[in-house]
């Protein structure tokens, strides 16, 4: 006897088991029922592999107490001991299957029904089914049949001896047998009807395409015409009765419950339809009045009981229908609409445990396989299946689906209806609902090989999936172009011309004869690689309309084509990485400069996918900075080394423009970035770091070229303006200084003639004509400007600073930061200027006045005649002159007490001063939103001309284009605008208070 308060050795093996209630476990064990049983070792190994091991056992004592008498128990007993295939079936259905589990109690002697083991048990298919069937001549002996069938299903389903197609094909064969035999109890009812007419059931959806669940309302349409000369009225009369007693047979709830509905709704003109029609009044209703989702549903038709020749002939005659359905006015709008109604009609409640009509759901599966195999299945039979999973397969192999989004697709589809199927088969009730119990999530878990942590690894298992069909079924459904494709003439194997001209123009193609030119050059032929061509090119051209410049989207897509096209992983990279093509259609839809960097260099297009390439994000500094450094050294000649850092240069250029397109423009994968500040944050210092490793390969370059390894002065670049702030944009020059300092015992007019002849080297270089966009080096903010020299010792500087520095260069200098050269020698630059650009004290009043005077005249003497100075973003009210100013202020008189000022940055500069209390919150917030705002436009003013502008593009489709980057959909240019003044006039507002104290 175990001790009080121990745990018996039994109550232990149970939960090693993965009983979760070890003690009912441990009284139903120690039972009458199974005493010749329990010390076998056998039994508890096989309890412990089912779903649930306690509803297992329960469900086997309550068998073994059915038996009835002591010899019929025995029977079971020692044949469930000595036989593992029936161990294993027979456990495994009780442990997961409440409602089989039932039907055993009521009809003990069905186990003897999984004791058989034999090839032909393995894969029944209707033939077996309807011998399994033929004794039932009522419905309820009927019923008692097919759950007898229905139980040796299951045991091979949850042992693993059939996968989830098998399975769900053998259930589709069940009900192909059961409509036969529940026709033939109609027909044996009345006789008379049977012998006035020929009746078809043409089973439709999951029963029809053979991948039946467990409990699903069966779809069937009624095809009936007369026999032997008989009256069609009364044929067709006769035929509607023997249908209506069929379904009733099926569906009517009996002692023995139900079998399943059979639905006859698909039906021409649904409920309100007559229940039959001959095969004349069928297709005369699909010619003239069938909508879009009626085509889709006869995907599926297939005759399955009564006049098995009329069915066929129905499917044959309706067949030229379905698939010249998507020749219809509006076809894929049509089911891209049903899709989404099926969606929005789920309760709030329930769609996060939708297993089959939610996002990422079965249905998501099956919209997207169908409308492809509408698309594509009128020139290619091999697509015309009605399984969802053979389709797959078949469009994989016909190039409409890459392989490897079929593969992940297949898979989620099966583990998603495998789930659908174990919720289904515990109670066998028609439900697609994820249930919220633990228990029965442990059990689902349990029954899909999930033995850790069922429930964590199920929730975790589902989301994957769910992830999966919902990504792969927006890039395979939601192609907005797909019906120009759904246009192709039977037979051709390219675009039709006539069909996609007017679809072209009303997406906003300027020139569709251009467009199509370049349609048929990249899909035309045969070849696999035009046939992914007519795969992408749907959606690509989608993808484009969504832009301003759809024309300039497929014109340059040819030219990255017709460069890349015979690169083998070019194609398999926009086809089967999920971001790559839209990636690439909304850069070469953006504008200008993106497209220009990438033609240069098309490999780079490699950088949009999701593999390895190197991806949109930015590189660090020091990375860039050692690339470039590696390419300049293994370069022969200054001119090679600087070709190869400007190669790296333009390379990267593109990454961060692409990155910043694709965040601005949103994608179906990744939304817009709603943070504009981080955009502009990434892009300014992501070219200040490119620029900065530029220079420093340059120096490397320019110095090795001409004295070797040691330069006769040290030699540093600092720089200024935006690039000292991490600010510049696409277009910007680099404003830099040159410092230099004679190594010792080098006569200081040779250590200057030598800086000056590296600081005119780099220059040249840096604009030499070529395939790379040129860096220019602007040094006008150098000591006397532009009437000073170009180079200056650090002694100098300092001499110069100390008697003759002005009010404006030490607000120039707020920006200064070393990038490149002698480490040391930069530092002790910015060691230098840190009193002139924070001066202990703060600025003086004079020069508080002086500079609100050089900004004043900056503003009247410096706008462009005849500029909008509401729209400039530089010069402008409320611009990047205002924003800048105002916080430079608050840096000279405060950055000696505030260490949050001493930065080159302007953001930071101005969330320290609203730290500091200098500003309030939303003063600091409506200068940060103008500054961005401003910057903004700037960068889109490049990326979309290909060349800087401080304001808005006048070319109606330009200005459309700088609008689609910032978020404006079509037709609000003018809401742009009214934006743009809106933000800085209240800007200017906050300036004219902050910086000029009115």
């Amino acid at each position: 006897m175990t001790a009080p308060g121990r745990r018996s050795s039994t109550f232990t093996r149970l939960l090693r088991h993965g009983f979760t209630d070890p003690s009912a476990a441990e009284r139903l064990l120690e039972s009458d029922q199974l005493a010749p049983i329990r010390a076998d070792p056998v039994l508890l190994d096989a309890l412990g592999r089912t779903a649930d091991p306690d509803l297992a056992l329960l469900g086997l004592v309550r068998l073994v107490e059915a038996q009835g008498h002591h010899t019929a128990e025995r029977e079971l007993l020692d044949t469930l001991v000595a036989a593992k295939p029936l161990r294993d079936r027979l456990l495994g259905v009780l442990g997961a299957s409440a409602a089989l589990a039932d039907h055993l109690a009521r009809h003990p002697g069905d186990w003897r029904e999984l004791v058989t083991y034999e090839p032909q048990d393995l894969h029944p298919g209707v033939a077996e089914f309807e011998r399994c069937l033929a004794e039932a001549h009522d419905p309820v002996s009927l019923r008692v049949a097919y759950r007898r069938c229905l139980l040796s299903i299951a045991a091979r389903d949850v042992c693993g001896t059939t996968d989830l197609a098998q399975t769900a094909a053998e259930l589709a064969d069940l009900a192909t047998a059961t409509l036969r035999a529940a026709l033939a109890i109609a027909c044996d009812a009345a006789p008379a009807d049977a012998a006035l007419c020929r009746l078809a059931v043409v089973a439709m959806g999951k029963c029809g395409g053979h991948e039946l669940n467990y409990v699903s309302d069966v779809d069937v349409i009624f095809v009936g015409e007369a026999a032997g000369g008989a009256d069609e009225g009364k044929a067709v009369q006769a035929a509607t009765r023997l249908a209506a007693h069929m379904m009733r047979i099926c569906s009517e709830t009996t002692v023995e419950g139900s079998i399943w509905p059979v639905d006859a709704n698909l039906r021409p003109e649904g409920r309100n339809g007559p229940l039959v029609r001959t095969l004349s009044s069928h297709l005369a209703y699909y010619q003239r009045w069938a909508k879009t989702w009626e085509f889709q549903a006869l995907l599926k038709a297939r005759p399955v009981a009564g006049d098995i020749e009329l069915g066929t002939e129905y499917v044959a005659t309706l067949a030229p229908l379905v698939w010249h359905a998507a020749e219809r006015e509006n076809f894929v709008a049509d089911v891209q609409k049903m899709r989404r109604r099926v969606v929005e009609n789920i309760p709030v409640a329930e769609v996060d445990r939708e297993l089959k009509l939610g996002p990422g759901g079965l249905r998501d599966v099956e919209f997207a396989v169908q409308l492809l195999q509408l698309v594509h299945g009128r020139a290619d039979s091999t697509l015309r299946s009605g399984t969802t999973l053979d389709a797959l397969k078949a469009l994989a192999a016909g190039g409409y689906v890459g392989r490897a989004d079929a593969v992940q697709l297949d898979d989620s589809y099966r583990f998603l209806r495998l789930m659908e199927h174990r919720i289904q088969l515990f109670r066998l009730r028609r439900t697609h609902l994820v249930p919220e119990d633990s228990a029965d999530l442990r059990r689902i878990g349990r029954s899909l090989g999930l033995r850790g942590d069922p429930v964590v690894e199920l929730k975790r298992e589902w989301k994957r999936h769910r992830a999966v069909v919902r990504r792969l079924h927006e890039k395979l459904f939601y192609r907005p172009l797909l019906d120009a494709v759904a246009q192709l003439a039977t037979g051709e194997a390219r675009l039709s011309a006539d069909a996609a001209r007017e679809r072209l123009v009303a997406l906003g193609y300027a020139d569709p004869a251009a467009a199509l030119r370049h349609l048929e050059a990249l899909a035309s032929g045969v070849s696999r690689k035009a046939a992914i061509q007519r795969t992408l090119l749907p959606v690509l051209l989608g993808w484009f309309a969504d832009s301003a410049e759809p024309d300039a989207g497929l014109l340059n897509f040819r030219k990255v084509s017709d460069a890349l096209g015979k690169t083998p992983w070019y194609l398999r990279l926009l086809r089967d990485e999920g971001a790559a093509a839209e990636n690439l259609a909304r850069v070469l839809s953006a504008g200008r400069l993106a497209p220009d960097l990438l033609m240069r260099a098309p490999e780079a297009v490699a950088l949009l996918g999701d593999g390895d390439g190197g991806g949109l994000e930015p590189r660090a500094r020091a990375h860039l900075e050692q690339e470039v450094l590696s390419a300049v050294g293994r370069a022969v000649g200054g001119e090679q080394a600087v070709t190869a850092a400007r190669g790296v240069r333009r390379r990267e250029l593109f990454r961060t423009a692409a990155a910043d397109i694709v965040a601005s423009y949103g994608t179906e994968e990744t939304p817009v970035v709603a943070d504009q500040g981080a955009l502009v944050d990434q892009v300014g210092g992501a070219v200040s770091d490119l620029t900065a490793a530029t220079l420093a390969g340059t120096l490397r370059a320019v110095v090795r070229d001409g004295w070797g390894d040691t330069l006769p002065t040290r030699f540093a670049v600092i720089a200024m303006g935006r690039f000292g702030g991490h600010e510049l944009g696409y277009g910007s020059d680099a404003d830099v200084l040159f410092v230099h300092e004679p190594r010792e015992g080098v006569d200081e007019h040779e250590a200057s003639r030598a800086a000056n002849a590296v600081v005119a080297e780099m220059r040249r270089l840096l604009q030499v004509p070529s395939a790379d966009p040129p860096l220019l080096i602007d040094a006008d903010l150098r000591p006397e400007g532009k009437t000073g020299p170009l180079v200056r010792s650090l002694k100098s500087y300092e001499a110069y600073y100390r008697r003759w520095s002005l009010v404006w260069e030490s607000q120039a200098l707020l920006r200064a930061e070393f990038v490149a050269g002698d480490e040391d020698l930069g530092r002790r630059f910015i060691e230098l200027v840190d009193p002139l650009r924070y001066p202990a004290e703060g600025l003086g009043e004079d020069a508080v006045r002086e500079i609100r005077r050089l900004k004043a005249r900056m503003e009247s003497e410096r706008m462009p005649r005849g500029a909008d100075p509401t729209l400039h973003t530089k010069l402008g009210r409320g611009g990047l002159s205002d924003v800048e100013w105002t916080v430079q202020l608050f840096q000279l008189r405060h950055g000696w007490d505030e260490p949050g000022l001493r930065t080159t940055r302007t953001r930071e500069a101005l969330a320290a001063a609203c730290a500091a209390e200098l500003v309030s919150g939303e003063a600091a917030a409506i200068l940060d939103e103008a500054w961005v705002l401003a910057t903004r436009v700037r960068n889109a003013v490049m990326l979309v001309r290909g060349r800087a502008g401080d304001t808005f593009p006048s070319d109606g489709r330009e200005l459309a284009a700088v609008g689609r980057y910032l978020g404006y959909g079509p037709g609000h240019v003018g809401d742009m605008l009214d934006d743009y003044r809106r933000t800085t006039r209240r800007a200017r507002a906050v300036v004219d208070e902050l910086f000029y104290g009115a």
